[in-house]
């Protein structure tokens, strides 16, 4: 018997399980963290990929909005904002020539005390902070319409400038195929139609993890987001983060070639191949805020889902302390209980939220689902979960029962970052 412990919340989840079972403990793969992050940021941004270096794209006196990612999203913005802005100021831009705009996509608003935490206090002290709140939409300006039918609706804040910097941390997405890039733009700072429209094409079968090329999202995303562009200077910094959240490479640029590289070191760092599907997966998303809500843990699911057979079980070990992160998921599912059911109403009738529903249920019809959660009981079954628990003992014991023999397990710590497969 060994001992093994999965991130849950702020704190954590322990089992022993008989090794000889664990076919692998899918993790991310080891690379050198950053240790001089201050000199790695100003590396990037004046050896960028595509594009001409920092010095000589901005001018004294220009205006420059900054991009930063929201809670659900880990960035450690607070570690290279201060950086960016400060070299900005050397290179003859004010501090009140500068801001910037929370890419909120279609998440709730943030607090000014949450806003102070993300960026730092020096640099929360210095710049003007927005929200980009979807439903506001006398906040957006209109660009356009794709070719697919998504009209473009981008946040004002980031009209009137002469730069905008998108900055972020990329990880793969379940439909949009990945993180970071023109996600800081569309959906991040977007407005709700623009968002719900885009996100329909998520029932594409061609839509999904680490896909870019022929994925309806992304390239629906790509083309907004180069609407908006026009005649605009757009200039990217993303980093990627181990799953202890230190960085361990930082990309900078061309909004599209930058993010092209990065997203080949994304596929080194958190790919994983695994000997086979497996009858049980136990994956924690990495604990907090990742596993904030169900909205958030979906994206742990449909990683996990990689992992196990077909007639499986999955334990997601997921605090959801702010519960489903979403009431329009809870209503889809309660009222219209199952996967084909949500589907066809989406193809009617496509809401935010109750996407969602879809993307955590239709996991379900490969697999079972349990919970180690604080999630309210009811809440849980009516989202069509297997059961929810206090502990993964309970969790292990219920998945048992109604899978038979658990001869093979495949545990994730990592899981909201690992992305499995089968060679």
């Amino acid at each position: 018997m060994k001992k093994y412990e999965f991130a849950y919340g702020k704190g954590k989840k322990e089992i022993e399980l008989d090794e000889s079972l664990v076919l692998k403990e899918v993790r991310t793969n080891d690379f050198e963290t950053i240790k001089d992050i201050p000199y790695e940021v100003l590396e990037a941004i004046y050896h960028p990929i595509g594009c001409a270096p920092i010095n000589e794209i901005v001018k004294p006196g220009q205006k420059i909005a900054f991009i930063c990612n929201d809670p659900t999203r880990v960035a450690n913005s607070y570690d290279f904002m201060p950086v960016l802005v400060n070299e900005m100021n050397k290179l003859g831009v004010k501090d009140e020539d500068m801001h910037i705009v929370f890419a909120l996509g279609t998440h709730r608003e943030m607090t000014h005390e949450e806003m102070v935490q993300a960026v730092g206090e020096n640099v929360a002290s210095r710049l003007r902070m927005y929200n980009s709140v979807s439903t506001n939409q006398e906040d957006f300006k209109y660009f356009g319409t794709t070719s697919r039918g998504t009209p473009v609706w981008i946040n004002r804040h980031l009209c009137d400038v002469d730069h905008v910097i998108l900055t972020g941390t990329i990880v793969h997405h379940y439909f949009s195929g990945y993180g970071g890039g023109r996600k800081a733009i569309l959906p991040g700072c977007a407005a709700m139609e623009t968002v719900r429209v885009n996100h329909s094409f998520m029932l594409d079968p061609h839509a999904g993890l680490g896909k870019t090329e022929g994925n309806p999202c992304y390239e629906d995303q790509m083309e907004g987001v180069a609407l908006f562009a026009k005649g605009r200077s757009l200039f990217l910094f993303n980093a990627v983060l181990n799953a202890k959240h230190q960085f361990l490479k930082m990309f900078a640029g061309d909004y599209v070639k930058a993010h092209q590289v990065a997203c080949k070191f994304v596929d080194e760092v958190y790919g994983s191949v695994i000997p086979k599907e497996a009858d049980l997966v136990i994956a924690s998303c990495g604990g907090w805020p990742k596993d904030i809500n169900v909205y958030q843990m979906q994206k742990t699911m449909d990683n996990a889902a990689c992992a196990v057979r077909k007639g499986g079980a999955v334990i997601m070990v997921a605090e959801c302390v702010e519960g489903s992160g979403s009431a329009v998921l809870e209503q889809a599912c309660r009222r219209l209980g199952s996967p084909q059911a949500i589907r066809a109403e989406l193809e009617k009738d496509f809401r935010i939220g109750a996407n969602k529903a879809y993307a955590v249920t239709r996991l379900m019809e490969k697999a079972k689902y349990y919970l180690v959660t604080k999630l309210d009981r009811d809440m849980a079954r009516d989202m069509l979960f297997s059961g929810a628990f206090d502990t993964i003992e309970e969790a292990l014991a219920a998945a048992k029962s109604e899978i038979g023999k658990v001869e093979s397990m495949i545990l994730m710590p990592e899981g909201s970052l690992t992305v499995p497969r089968v060679e």
